[in-house]
């Protein structure tokens, strides 16, 4: 059962005790968080604003303190990055420094596994094992580590596999090692299904439920091997599914928890100690029949952004151990020479691969020359009120990714659907193909998989106790079906070409990685195409090259595609960032996937960061979407505000004031939601930064200003601005 919501009487009185409480104690901002020694008591806060505190909130601060989660290490502020938005406004190519920068606690976490790496070398094994006895694995996640998922199956270990069947030779000694339908053995899945790709489905992620049911609704029994990723750790979904998967093996009358250890694997960023006060994580570590995999690399680049250095580790991580079980199952049948052809060295070893990660940073730091110039042309086109569209083909998924990530980062617009009259989001992404349900099949690799709501319904509405949840999940699920992928279209279609065309002040991307190389020269081509009409329409065009080739035959292929550019009749700016990773010894081409991601990641922070998404290093513009997001976004407010309120600035002009306890920066964020979601033109406005200016504005002005005239202010000067005026 979810966990019951409890009546409001009590959670008022809890809630009450908090909202009269200090701020939670922390170190990360600084003595912001340390209240004056002597403190002129203002009227209260709430009072102050005329604010009545939702029954939201009240069931939030008192009922949901499992899901206040800024005391885990990933959502702490980085020492490298602290003044990230500065510093990138000043100058781009320094804020990517300080972006990369951090990717070496990446590199440090690595190392220390590669010395000891019996753990992957263990999943590894079980993983060819599993496989050799017919039976499936399952990998899951949510957010950005059930994007991991799907890019597990979708980019790494299906394309392989065809590959190799592609041989007939190699597949024909294959048999009886590898079942005919290898490519189908691997489900990469992730909370909310394919759907969840495109923007996060509210209440899904908060419910163990979820992940219980999405892995019997795959078909996932005792023996498939079961790999759960969470980037920090406490995703109540993901944790759900892991405990489904072990009640599998529990279920056995002569229960052995080494047997089940083999086969469930959990894997995480955060130290074991900051995640055991959190009940469900607790759950997972302490079970003696889960292997964990810890990954703990630190504070994100930005503040709590897990789609960074969590993911990319374990992205990188996971991908890996896939690399090895495909090593082990071919090598039983294949003679050296024949798996060589297939991309494998003489002997796979898992900790060479995982150094190898030093190198691989050391190769996209020198890009940051070109990147920056990249950087400075997409910040520009949206601050001038264009769009962007990507186009990749092998590189499909991780450029999705970014993409869509983006939005719930950031507080964008979502990726548009086909019902959009005009473009409202900033990005759209086309795939190689003439037809959405063709180019949801070149990004899967499949066709779209949805949640039955069938399955789904009745659980939910039996099983989740808590009203709020139970409503969000029940509303998410009728936007979770197959039937969504009907309402988008990341193709070449008529449609698109007709009225998602690029215009004049727009920026074309295209990304392509090896062998690509060819395809973006050769005449008619999906790329050629994209290069013309980016061309044609006086849009700009940045080409991301991901390549084997020497340096030299990169930059020359580069100097090509500027040339047929302008030979096109292209008039707008023209952007190249080369970039030579080794493809040698990756058969799953993990060097330059990973590559790509981690070039994109901070490449698109660095634009939002240059457009005043984010303040310092911390996301100011986060969408509040689950219960995590809810208590992050309640964090950042009472610790700008207070942050405010303690500058010797404000206390020699407005004197000094308790600082906001969690309770009332609460009320105000809840406040906030619910006025944005009843406001038809709020567009792209962040509930964090609405908060924030309506909380220190109603405090300088000593009047309550309404959210109106709160947003007016975060429209202009922004949040940026207005916390720099303040000070």
């Amino acid at each position: 059962m979810e966990k019951r919501f409890r009546s409001p009487g009590s959670a008022l009185l809890a809630a009450v005790l908090l909202l009269a409480a200090g701020p939670a104690r922390s170190t990360e901002f600084g003595a912001s968080q340390t209240p004056p020694q002597e403190t002129e008591r203002s009227q209260g806060l709430l009072a102050l604003l005329g604010l009545e505190v939702s029954p939201e909130s009240l069931d939030y601060v008192a009922n949901k303190t499992q899901f206040q989660l800024h005391t885990l290490l990933t959502e702490q502020r980085h020492p490298k990055t602290w003044n990230l938005d500065e510093q990138v406004g000043r100058d781009s190519a320094a804020g990517l420094r300080m972006l990369f920068a951090v990717d070496e606690d990446i590199k440090t976490s690595l190392g220390a596994l590669a010395k000891e790496p019996a753990v992957l070398e263990q999943a590894a094994a079980a993983v060819a094992d599993a496989l050799s006895a017919g039976r499936k694995v399952y990998i899951y996640g949510c957010g950005a580590t059930g994007r991991l998922a799907k890019q597990m199956e979708s980019t790494f270990w299906r394309p392989f596999w065809r590959s190799v069947k592609a041989e007939d030779k190699v597949w024909a000694k294959l048999a009886g090692n590898v079942p005919r339908d290898i490519e189908e053995r691997l489900i990469g899945e992730m909370t909310g299904a394919d759907r969840a790709l495109i923007s996060s489905l509210e209440g899904f992620e908060d419910l163990q439920l979820i992940g219980r049911l999405q892995l019997a609704d795959r078909g996932v029994r005792k023996g498939d091997v079961v790999i759960c990723v969470t980037e920090g750790g406490e995703t109540s979904s993901v944790i759900g599914t892991m405990l489904a998967a072990l009640d599998q093996w529990k279920a056995e009358p002569r229960y052995d928890p080494l047997a089940s250890r083999r086969s469930l694997y959990f894997v995480y960023n955060n130290p074991d100690e900051r995640l055991q006060p959190f009940l469900r994580s607790r759950t997972v570590i302490l079970e003696p029949g889960i292997t964990k995999i810890n990954l703990t690399t630190g504070p994100q680049a930005i503040t709590g952004s897990t789609r960074m250095q969590a993911t990319t580790s374990e992205t990188y991580v996971v991908g890996t151990v896939l690399e090895a079980a495909a090593e082990r199952l071919l090598r039983r049948a294949l003679p050296a020479r024949e798996m060589a052809r297939l991309g494998f060295p003489a002997e796979f070893r898992m900790a060479d691969r995982l150094r190898e990660f030093g190198g691989l940073l050391d190769r996209i730091k020198e890009a940051v020359p070109d990147l920056a110039a990249f950087t400075d042309l997409e910040s520009a086109t949206y601050a001038a009120g264009r769009f962007s569209t990507y186009c990749a083909g092998k590189g499909l998924i991780t450029v999705f990714i970014d993409s869509t990530e983006r939005s719930p980062t950031f507080r964008l617009y979502p990726l548009d659907t086909v019902k959009e009259p005009s473009r409202k989001c900033w990005i759209q992404v086309w795939a190689p193909a003439s037809g959405a349900s063709e180019a949801w099949q070149a990004f899967l690799g499949r066709p779209f998989r949805g949640l039955d709501p069938a399955l789904y319904r009745q659980p939910f509405e039996t099983e989740i106790e808590d009203v709020y949840l139970r409503q969000a999940a029940l509303t998410s699920l009728t936007r979770a079906g197959s039937d969504q992928a009907e309402l988008y279209d990341f193709s070449f279609s008529m449609f698109n070409l007709k009225n998602r065309a690029p215009r004049r002040g727009d920026l074309g991307v295209l990304v392509a990685l090896t062998p690509e190389e060819v395809e973006l020269e050769l005449e008619g081509s999906y790329f050629d195409r994209f290069l013309k009409i980016q061309a044609s329409a006086g849009a700009s065009l940045a080409v991301v090259l991901i390549s084997d080739r020497s340096e030299d035959e990169t930059s020359a292929l580069a100097g090509r595609l500027e040339r047929r550019f302008a030979a096109a009749g292209g008039k707008g700016a023209f952007r190249a960032v080369p970039l030579r990773i080794d493809s040698a010894g990756d058969p799953f081409a993990l060097r330059q996937q990973v590559a790509a991601k981690m070039l994109l990641n901070a490449h698109s922070t660095a634009v939002m960061a240059k457009l005043g998404r984010v303040i310092g290093n911390t996301m100011t513009n986060v969408s509040p979407s689950n219960l995590k997001l809810i208590g992050r976004a309640t964090y950042l407010i009472q610790s700008h505000v207070n942050d405010a309120l303690s500058q010797p600035g404000w206390v020699a002009k407005y004197g000094r004031r308790t600082p906001v306890a969690y309770g009332e920066a609460n009320a105000v964020l809840f406040d906030a939601i619910a006025f944005l979601k009843t406001r038809q033109r709020a567009g792209q406005t962040a509930e964090v930064a609405l908060s924030i200016i309506r909380i220190l504005e109603s405090l300088r002005q000593k009047r309550g200003l309404t959210n109106e005239e709160a947003s007016r202010l975060v429209r202009s000067p922004g949040l940026r601005d207005y916390l720099a005026g303040l000070k």
